[in-house]
């Protein structure tokens, strides 16, 4: 009998594993169940669409007619309700139901709402789906000021679109700098400084104590907890995620902000996988569970998934340095591994717009973030990648030529 797999969601990690089963066993049945109604769009694209930089067309990656050509049962609009690792069933709300060999978990998560008045008021955008693009480029057009709140990475993707959108705002931090905990205040100057070359204005030790709207449900101001008043029609929240797993209730599978995997995204439950944002997944290079939402980082895990469900044997190991870049300014931005995280950090302003910081963990490279000189980013991802010993020669870490052959150890080399 053929194999039977059930992917649900098609974000690029499930996208990544059907495409990856399908080509590991060409007989083997696969089914891709998405709550959305579309298939598989880049959302590293959807921020440039809503910035007003690009059609919708190259943002959408696959269409129903690449399903069926590789045989693979795309289900679009299709909630699942529930799992029953037992039988291995998945039930849907409709009342289909689909067996499964092999499953599949990448659901991802749901953008949390501020827990403050009026924040479900018209105007008051979060930014996940292209749907919420759609939304936010059509709201963002014709607004005059905004409020973003969010001091993320997502969050400066919606200060980025009200910039390109001429519409001036306020962004508004609980802390004394964007992304503080990757960033020293030194390296994050250099992105306030460009956020108000394009009339975002940073506001420190702040939030939202409470929306405000109309008569008829549109946002027109937020009040920070200070008392202080900021006038928007568009408001951008970016606070975090929600992890689907509430149709998992009563599966036997582990939860903790997400999905409990090991490196080769296995579940605790037999038969059952997941990949993406959702998972809490041991990184071998860190030594510890990890949650990464980054692209390259979602599809290599959809790929390890879809490698080990169609195996025989469990091989396929998670090994991989994530990557985010920011394209917003006139000088680079990219952020490798975890970079909040670790027990020591190197870090050097070069100029004005050029500045590195290393994460280090016992006395191993774990992440980081360059701002303006981006050249140095393959070496540091190798020395974490090869978890070399750094401890001596931290310094080199910040030269602007980092040069591997002075970390290497023949011991440790491969």
């Amino acid at each position: 009998m053929c194999a039977s797999h059930v992917i649900i969601g098609d974000g690029i990690a499930g996208a990544s594993a059907a495409e990856t089963i399908r080509e590991a066993d060409p007989g083997a049945e696969v089914t891709v169940l998405t709550e959305e109604g579309e298939a598989l769009y880049n959302r590293i694209l959807i921020k440039e669409f809503a910035k007003g930089k690009l059609p919708e067309a190259p943002v959408s990656i696959h269409d129903p007619d690449w399903y069926d050509e590789r045989d693979i049962d795309l289900r679009l609009n299709t909630v699942v309700t529930g799992v029953d690792t037992d039988a291995h069933e998945v039930y849907t709300h409709d009342g289909e139901t689909f067996g499964y060999d092999k499953l599949l978990v990448a659901t991802g998560g749901t953008p949390t709402q501020l827990p403050v008045d009026n924040s479900d008021a018209d105007g008051v955008h979060h930014f996940w789906t292209f749907e919420d693009a759609r939304a936010i480029k059509k709201s963002a057009e014709s607004a005059e000021n905004a409020v973003i709140v969010g001091a993320g990475l997502l969050g400066i993707d919606l200060a980025a679109i009200c910039g390109a959108q001429d519409v001036e705002a306020h962004y508004l931090m609980r802390g004394e700098s964007w992304w503080r905990y990757a960033l020293s205040k030194e390296g994050a100057e250099i992105i306030h400084e460009a956020m108000e070359e394009m009339d975002v204005s940073p506001v420190f030790d702040s939030g939202v104590d409470h929306f405000e709207a109309d008569d008829e449900g549109h946002v027109t101001a937020a009040v920070d907890p200070n008392g202080e008043r900021f006038e928007a029609d568009f408001a951008g929240v970016a606070i975090g995620l929600n992890f689907n797993t509430e149709f998992l209730r009563g599966s036997g599978i582990e939860t903790d902000n997400g999905i409990v995997t090991d490196e080769y995204m296995r579940t605790n439950v037999e038969d059952v996988y997941a990949a993406g944002d959702i998972t809490r997944f041991h990184d071998v290079i860190l030594g510890d569970r990890a949650q990464n939402g980054a692209w390259g980082s979602a599809k290599e895990q959809g790929s390890i998934a879809g490698q080990n469900m169609a195996a025989d044997r469990i091989e396929a190991e998670f090994n991989w340095v994530s990557s985010y870049s920011i394209t917003h300014f006139e000088f680079p931005f990219l952020s490798f591994g975890h970079p909040t995280r670790g027990d020591d950090s190197v870090e050097k302003k070069y100029d004005d717009k050029t500045w590195r910081r290393v994460a280090l963990k016992d006395d191993r490279v774990i992440g980081g973030v360059l701002i303006g000189d981006l050249s140095a980013q393959s070496v540091l991802k190798k020395l974490a990648r090869k978890q070399i010993d750094v401890s001596d020669r931290k310094d080199l870490l910040l030269e602007q030529g980092v040069d591997l052959d002075a970390f290497e150890d023949p011991a440790t080399a491969n």
